[in-house]
């Protein structure tokens, strides 16, 4: 057997055990030290496993992480979502949809400091389904808005699966936060306007709200003050030069604590209970990004990736047509597997083949855009079934809501997010110019 061939062999094993509900760090895990094994022998895979570990994880690059996710777990806990759904609402709100509308751009400023898909449809859920439901809403429009507003809590940064994007793309942090910046705006807009067209075509699914004065929505904004500062604050500083990520994560961290203790009275039981989480968290990220970094290594060996690229140029196969079938792939892995396995699983194998064609794009802002093209079609894997994680989510908070309604919901948003990427991919400059203009 060549190496190849072994490589394509511990790739099937690979998927039949995340079938079997094997943990996906344990996959890789498993299937990676034994193609090292077999390649190397035992005694490297035993030397990597000493050795490489400890080096990984005293690197400063991942630092941020366990630092950003308790930003998020003390934004959960500060009980802002409230605010920032009324604020929100008292601007659009007397729009036909508004309080869907509403529930959109709630998420996306609550993403914005919280950086975790699941937390932020969690949390808004909490708030806007109930306040949806009581306006008559559509309860397939009402979960699918909330559903696909949940997703930018891994667009918006700052966010954990950037992070970890830009370490395996060796991408600046900071550059990989702002390529993601206008996708992610255009992701709340697009939400809204397919919003918009929903309601005009079935008038009766989101009905009109109150109307309120100029006065009202300005005053609604001294609501959400302390939560536009923590975000100037922290992205402020990177882009200043002020902070490194770090720094700004370790400051974001204070100052949400601080917002916690103060606005959302959180208690010190509660305040244990966010650093127990995080470092439940903060284990299973590390965990499964040493999985995928043995499984990497024995890719790389069996120069599996290498093949690919030759077969591909070798092909003469249009440079878009490689990116859709990978971006297809994206879909059908989300049937079975998390946004941060995905990523983590095929950036070692995608990225090289990427790499080696031409999309008229300067190698430096290559890794960039493919990063965040590959994370916006991750992000639609939230929404779609049969596992569409944010839509069992929302469809846990009413029971009246059958998972068909609720997947029948997410249609709209699909549709727009499909708008999206073809954008994306269509214009670079939507993810590279603000990279070239403050980066």
């Amino acid at each position: 057997m060549s190496n190849t061939e072994l490589a394509m062999v511990m790739i099937v094993a690979l998927l039949v055990m995340m079938s079997f509900r094997v943990p996906i760090a344990l996959s890789m895990m498993a299937c990676g030290a034994v193609g090292y094994g077999i390649l190397a022998g035992p005694a490297s895979v035993l030397n990597y496993m000493g050795s490489v570990p400890v080096s990984k994880f005293s690197s400063d690059d991942l630092a941020v992480v366990p630092l950003f996710i308790l930003m998020g777990e003390l934004a959960t806990r500060a009980g802002i979502t409230r605010e920032l759904f009324r604020t929100c609402n008292t601007w659009i709100g007397e729009l036909r949809g508004g309080l869907a509308m509403a529930a959109i751009a709630g998420c996306a400023a609550f993403g914005a400091i919280c950086g975790s898909s699941l937390a932020t449809a969690s949390t808004m859920g909490k708030v806007a389904l109930p306040e949806m439901k009581s306006h008559k809403y559509d309860g397939g429009l009402a979960a699918g808005a909330l559903a696909a507003g949940g997703t930018l809590g891994i667009l918006i940064p700052p966010s954990m699966v950037l992070i970890i994007l830009s370490v395996l793309t060796e991408q600046n942090i900071a550059k990989m936060f702002l390529a993601a910046f206008v996708p992610g705006i255009l992701a709340a807009l697009g939400y809204m306007i397919a919003i918009a067209i929903y309601v005009r075509l079935h008038p009766a699914a989101g009905p009109a709200g109150e109307k309120t004065s100029w006065k009202q929505k300005f005053k609604s904004t001294k609501d959400v003050w302390h939560i536009t500062t923590i975000f100037l604050i922290v992205l402020g500083g990177i882009y200043g030069g002020i902070f490194t990520p770090n720094e700004a994560a370790a400051v974001g961290v204070f100052l949400t604590a601080v917002l916690a203790f103060t606005h959302g009275k959180l208690r010190l039981g509660e305040f244990k209970d966010a650093l127990i989480k995080t470092a439940i968290s903060t284990a299973m990220i590390f965990f499964i990004v040493l999985g995928a970094d043995l499984f990497s290594v024995f890719i790389a060996m069996s120069q599996l990736p290498s093949v690919g690229v030759e077969f591909i140029l070798g092909a003469e196969l249009s440079p878009y047509l490689v990116l859709t079938i990978m971006l297809i792939s994206y879909l059908i892995l989300g049937c079975f597997m998390d946004s941060l396995a995905m990523i983590l699983l095929t950036i070692p194998i995608y990225f090289p083949v990427i790499a080696a064609m031409n999309f008229g794009i300067p190698e430096a802002d290559l890794g960039i855009w493919f990063g965040v093209i590959a994370l916006v079609v991750v992000e639609v894997g939230l929404i779609t079934p049969p596992v569409g994680m944010n839509v069992f989510i929302i469809q846990s908070f009413d029971k009246d809501l059958s998972l068909t309604q609720c997947f029948k919901g997410v249609i709209p948003f699909l549709l727009s997010d499909f708008i999206r990427v073809v954008l994306m991919v269509m214009f670079p400059a939507l993810t590279l110019t603000l990279v070239h203009l403050i980066g």
